[in-house]
């Protein structure tokens, strides 16, 4: 019995090295690297300013965000950093909401395990979240935002130079291209696009960055496969232990619905739990298939990555409990009203 249980563990672990590894996670590191390296930090904190228009702010940090490849507690001292710099209040926890809940690794891997409309309802769903994540803080906090004093560069800056933009452009084909592309067959045909992907990126990085340059970089890529890849391996052999331990009427009965309950049980799951970024994929595609709602399922999603019990009790020391408090409460309201909207309405 334990000895099939443990099996399960390695078998999940095997599959996922021998179908993800080259196609997905090379190019997904190379990417959240070359975004480090390459995209002014200055410039993004001066643009998320406290006093710079909420909105423009807002749409930024999300959408930034979605390049930062971090788990729920790697991404606290980024937004608190940013946060103590200057960022507002509501930008600086929409970057502690989305980094982790729907970063471009995640998303992408999303897709590849999930499928296409999984993945989009995933962003469209962070993104409408991070708005209201955004205001709800920057509401409740406002007081305290205009005692805070700042001071703004007025200089421009550019953020990202034209020839780092190809390349990124280039990253982000190798990274879709084989898995999007190429959808049936042997995955060695998936191999073959990924490898010209590859040329081309390196015969561009050759030709437009200096060494130290794409040393930078790689540095950069190698500290986020240190940080990330061996928790991949560990989340992904839990996955397979639970999938064969984990009573099919549990998740049937109380997750397999459509109503608030469901939704509710999975994002305090998600909540209370941790995930290493792009875990959370392969472990709701197995309770998917032990029978979860797809509306829990994206609650899950959502609120797995974004929060954890060690990251809440990081914010609560980091930003304090009332900040703490009221973004707590809020990402399990936003994750329920999701999982049962989308239950009800989209699945």
């Amino acid at each position: 019995m334990i000895w099939d249980i443990i099996t399960g563990g390695f078998i999940a672990l095997k599959e996922y090295i021998a179908l993800h590894v080259l196609t997905c996670l090379i190019p997904a590191f190379l990417l959240a690297g070359a975004m480090v390296s390459f995209i002014s930090k200055e410039a993004i904190i001066r643009y998320l300013g406290a006093a710079a228009n909420r909105v423009y702010s807002f749409l930024l940090a999300s959408v930034s965000s979605f390049f930062v490849a971090v788990c729920s507690c790697t991404v606290i001292p980024v937004a608190s950093g940013l946060y103590f710099q200057g960022a507002g209040v509501g930008s600086a926890f929409i970057i502690l909401w989305v980094a982790p809940a729907a970063n471009i690794l995640a998303l992408m891997y999303t897709g590849a395990i999930l499928g296409y409309n999984m993945a989009l309802i995933r962003v469209i769903a962070a993104l409408l979240m991070a708005f209201v994540v955004g205001g709800i803080m920057s509401g409740f906090f406002r007081q305290e935002e205009s005692g805070r004093n700042f001071q703004v560069e007025t200089e421009s800056k550019r953020i990202i130079k034209r020839s780092d933009i190809v390349l990124l452009l280039l990253i982000l084909a190798s990274l879709l291209a084989p898995n999007y592309l190429i959808r049936k067959g042997p995955y060695l045909h998936k191999i073959y696009v990924w490898a010209v992907a590859t040329l081309l990126i390196v015969g561009f990085a050759i030709y437009a960055k200096s060494r130290e340059e794409i040393k930078g970089w790689l540095t950069e890529t190698w500290w986020f496969v240190k940080i990330i890849f061996p928790l991949l391996l560990i989340g992904v052999f839990i996955v397979g232990i639970i999938g064969k331990i984990l009573p099919q009427s549990f998740i049937q009965n109380w997750l397999g619905g459509k109503g608030i309950l469901p939704s509710f049980l999975a994002t305090l799951i998600g909540a209370v739990s941790y995930f290493a970024t792009m875990t959370e994929a392969p472990f709701v595609d197995t309770l998917l298939k032990l029978g979860m709602g797809k509306g829990p399922a994206l609650a899950l999603l959502l609120t797995g990555p974004g929060m954890s019990l060690p990251s809440m009790l990081a914010i609560t020391r980091v930003f304090g409990l009332k900040k703490a408090a009221v973004y707590i409460v809020t990402i399990v309201i936003l994750g329920t009203a999701v999982g049962w909207f989308s239950s009800n309405f989209i699945f």
